[in-house]
């Protein structure tokens, strides 16, 4: 039979293995009784009160912490005594030997005499001070990047090489006309129609394939037509070691409709909404390069109304403007689309006629000096008529530039006025 001593020792050497584990764990351990007044604390509580055991046993937390501004501490430990429940919690405590905040997460539990009545709380408190203060910083630099990155005129988003979405902006969400939540983790071909998901894949590849930043303009249209066009910067990432990248797409489609706008202004005339001089010779220089290379025909007429400065001194220049756009109007409607309709002077106009032979020129050139001879241009009750002298020449396989062929037909609308204008010449 064992002796009293032996279990003694025994319980002695349990006590001393569970006081060194105590010690060991890292953690704050402690015991208190009903009133509050630790019956036990470990080397890590001693540490942080600055306290030997003597100093610590028999004291409440009134000698250890402000308990104005720990309140939560007496409030933790009475929720365990009152109601004999487990709690977990995190509670901020300022050390009254150091003045110093520390923030803990605390698991404090009943403990039961004999009787089984709740006699004390047992105490675990980790120190999680410097966790807490990191994840306050990386959750308020996390709220300061939404910030800016949900008010950044972009739509941001970052993506992984199975084309799965990881974050979107809102301006992303309201893009989509869906919560943020309902992007993230999502397949791109599952949120966008399929021939849209493929024209962004194209340069998000590029990205991975090149492992390079890529800028890129990308335009889409939708399914009802309508043309969007974005400027994209793309540039790969790391996240959580698999590739992924990041993009940046501006919305610049305002910027392209004016830019269209300016292009259509510099390329237009205001007057007639005809090609003006300048794009009819860019266009009629690339049209002479091209005819050239594959032998094509090319025609080009060149048109002067008559007497026009008659019109203008007798019936106003309000008038004669009248009389340039229903000109206009009367060349594109005996045209192909393909054809360069421009005014390059005052009162004169070219046709640049692709892929079109003399006798085809000359036909269309003769119709033409027919139509406005016999329209109706009238000013007031007296009939107005107006005609017009045509000049037309063709491509020849001697011409070197398109300046010859404007040359002559200079020429030939100059012999068609000296022979008494409203007729057609060709040379």
């Amino acid at each position: 039979m064992p002796t009293q001593s032996n279990n003694n020792d025994s319980i002695t050497k349990q006590l001393a293995v569970l006081k060194q584990v105590c010690n060991t764990l890292g953690a704050y351990i402690y015991t208190k009784d009903m009133q509050g007044r630790y019956t036990y604390a470990n080397q890590a509580v001693l540490k942080l009160f600055n306290k030997s055991l003597e100093e610590v046993i028999g004291f409440d937390d009134t000698q250890f912490f402000d308990l104005e501004i720990s309140s939560h501490i007496r409030i933790n430990d009475n929720q365990v005594m009152q109601t004999a429940t487990v709690i977990s919690a995190e509670e901020t405590n300022y050390i009254k030997s150091s003045g110093e905040q520390r923030i803990y997460h605390v698991v404090k539990s009943p403990l039961f005499d004999d009787d089984d009545r709740v006699c004390g709380i047992c105490g675990i408190s980790t120190d999680i001070t410097t966790e807490k203060r990191l994840r306050d910083v990386n959750h308020e630099q996390k709220q300061l990047l939404d910030t800016v990155l949900n008010n950044i005129p972009a739509y941001v988003y970052i993506k992984d090489e199975e084309r799965r979405f990881l974050y979107a902006n809102s301006k992303l969400s309201a893009l989509f006309e869906l919560p943020v939540t309902e992007i993230v983790g999502q397949l791109e071909t599952s949120i966008l129609p399929k021939n849209i998901a493929a024209h962004f894949h194209e340069s998000d590849a590029k990205v991975f394939n090149t492992n390079s930043i890529q800028r890129i303009e990308e335009t889409v249209i939708d399914n009802v037509g309508s043309t969007a066009h974005y400027l994209s910067v793309k540039a790969p990432i790391t996240i959580n070691n698999k590739s992924a990248l990041i993009g940046f797409s501006t919305d610049v489609t305002e910027l392209y409709k004016l830019k269209e706008q300016f292009q259509q202004q510099a390329n237009t005339d205001y007057l007639t909404n005809l090609y003006n001089r300048r794009y009819f010779i860019e266009q009629a220089e690339r049209e002479f390069t091209r005819s050239q290379r594959h032998a094509l025909p090319l025609t080009i007429i060149s048109i002067d109304i008559d007497h026009f400065k008659h019109i203008n001194d007798n019936y106003g220049h309000p008038f004669g403007d009248k009389i340039l756009i229903d000109i206009s109007e009367q060349l594109l409607q005996g045209t192909r689309q393909e054809d360069v309709v421009a005014r390059i002077g005052g009162d004169e106009f070219a046709i640049m006629l692709p892929n079109t032979t003399q006798s085809q020129g000359t036909s269309l050139a003769e119709r033409i000096q027919k139509q406005l001879q016999a329209h109706d241009f009238s000013a007031t009750t007296d009939d107005l008529k107006v005609t017009v002298s045509i000049g037309i020449t063709v491509l020849s396989e001697t011409d070197t530039c398109f300046d010859e062929l404007l040359l002559r037909v200079d020429k030939a609308l100059y012999k068609a006025k000296n022979k008494g204008r409203n007729q057609v010449v060709y040379l």
